[in-house]
């Protein structure tokens, strides 16, 4: 609730220690968080208190309804909050990593978030296929798999205009693999840095340093994040961890033990599943390195 003094804004963009808040009258005003610690991300409803014609103090993150971040044992990175989907941009060059997209499916699926995968790159005929068959299980968990080619910006925004429309959407994805010229393609305006993939590098640049709301002009809102080489998921408890897996969910109904980890029990329903081919070693791998990964982190 916000007193007579305050407005209530939304976090555009984030900038270390200070962020740009968009009050309802449209206007755009530079923030400092009051204290020490912020916790404030991109997405965030805030009550601000104005100082000045344009900057003022947040005093005050409102309720969320989700918060997609990542964390290991030293830091937490906070990407966006109140999101209502995650695109995730993969490409069959350079390689993208399947663990860091399997981390990133788990991220958004314990936050109940609906994930959907952008394949670019697809004019790269002589990869494609192997990067399909790469997908073949996500696509198995019922997960969008759209591909495109987003140097051809007139079919970028006709192939995510029915996906974008109305809602507010996070863009990640590791460097290289095409986010910023896709999101040139949806904002123009935007005027996103880009970046030759290096041969040499096997790899492409960061080329987002920070984390930005774009309004698209078709309506909805969508987030752009730097991107990524790491997706630690330290913060997720075991049942997070657990939750973050939807082809889990009918076969640990069949456990025999309340209290069953999915890893050796007897009377394992996922287990079974794994052994009848309803769920792939792959993702029970994934969900054994996480759990491990939560066994192991130090506790203060």
């Amino acid at each position: 609730m916000t007193s007579k003094n305050t407005l209530s804004g939304l976090v555009t963009a984030a900038h270390g220690r200070h962020y740009f808040v968009e009050l309802p009258d449209g206007q755009s005003i530079k923030c400092f968080p009051r204290g020490k610690k912020a916790g404030i991300a991109v997405g965030d409803q805030v009550d601000v208190l104005r100082q000045g014609k344009d900057e003022g103090v947040i005093e005050r993150v409102q309720e969320r309804c989700n918060l997609l971040y990542r964390s290991d044992d030293f830091r937490t990175k906070q990407f966006a909050a109140n999101i209502d989907q995650l695109l995730i941009v993969v490409a069959p060059e350079p390689a993208y990593s399947e663990d860091l997209l399997g981390r990133a499916l788990v991220a958004a699926w314990s936050a109940d978030i609906a994930p959907v995968i952008i394949l670019n790159k697809a004019d790269l005929s002589a990869s494609l296929d192997r990067a399909r068959a790469k997908l073949a299980p996500t696509a198995a968990l019922g997960v969008p798999i759209l591909e495109m080619v987003a140097l051809d910006p007139a079919q970028t925004r006709q192939a995510l205009a029915p996906w974008l429309a109305g809602k507010r959407t996070l863009l990640l994805g590791q460097s290289g693999m095409g986010k910023s010229t896709l999101l040139n393609a949806l904002v123009p305006e935007a005027r996103a840095l880009t970046q030759e993939h290096s041969q040499a590098l096997g790899t492409g640049r960061h080329t987002t340093t920070s984390t930005r709301l774009y309004h698209l002009p078709e309506g909805g809102d969508l987030i752009d994040s730097p991107g990524f080489q790491a997706f630690g998921l330290s913060h997720l408890e075991q049942e997070d961890i657990v939750h973050g897996f939807p082809d889990f969910r009918q076969a640990v109904e069949s456990c025999r033990f309340y209290n069953c980890s999915h890893r050796h029990e007897p009377g394992c329903g996922v287990l079974a599943a794994i052994e009848a081919g309803s769920i792939h070693p792959d993702r029970h791998a994934l969900y054994q390195r996480l759990l491990a990964e939560h066994e192991n982190k130090p506790r203060y």
